[in-house]
Order: structure tokens, then C-alpha cells, then sequence
């Protein structure tokens, strides 16, 4: 993400103001920021951790949303609200969900 700094206000607000409207349509399930000054940890199926993420990926900037959507076009424009309030592009996945688990 290359927002400038003296930006974050105006983007954390307009990102919040997209999470308000997500919980106001009864989409929102929930959202989070990533703390930067933790770093992140890889842990083996041997239970040996490394502070690393997978090699293949770029660090995660920013923080996640988890909207429950009826189809991939609304989840498509959910995605494009949240690119323009954070001026950056937005990776959108869809979470299988397993409700006997």
C-alpha cells in the first residue's frame, strides 16, 4: 500500500465509513487491521515456529473484511468500495463455509 502517511486519517476513515455502510446493509460479519509491529509467525505441522509468512507471498499490509454476500458480482462491488477508500487494490476470496464445523 503506498498512501502517504499524512493520508491515513482520510483513508481510515473512509474505510470505516464503507465498514459502517456494511453493518448498516447486514453484510458485515467482521473485520480487523494487522499490527504491524508484530511480526508474523509460520508454524510447522511439527509445531516448529519460524517468524516468517510463506516465501511465495508478499507481506499483508493493512487489515481484512469478511462480508457475507448472495454472489460474486455484489461481492465485486463491496470490494470496489473498499479499494477506493483505501486507494489500493483489494484482494477478494470467498470463504467456503462449513456450517457443521
Amino acid at each position: 500500500m503506498n498512501v502517504p502517511a499524512e493520508d491515513m486519517p482520510a483513508v481510515g476513515e473512509a474505510s470505516r465509513a464503507v465498514i459502517r455502510e456494511a453493518k448498516a446493509a447486514g453484510v458485515y460479519v467482521f473485520a480487523g487491521g494487522i499490527n504491524a509491529e508484530v511480526a508474523p509467525a509460520m508454524v510447522a505441522a511439527d509445531g516448529s515456529c519460524t517468524d516468517e509468512t510463506y516465501r511465495e507471498t508478499r507481506e499483508l499490509d493493512g487489515g481484512f473484511c469478511v462480508l457475507e454476500l448472495p454472489s460474486r458480482d455484489v461481492a465485486v462491488q463491496w470490494a470496489a468500495k473498499l479499494a477506493a477508500a483505501c486507494r489500493c487494490a483489494q484482494e477478494l476470496r470467498e470463504f467456503y463455509y462449513d456450517p457443521e464445523s
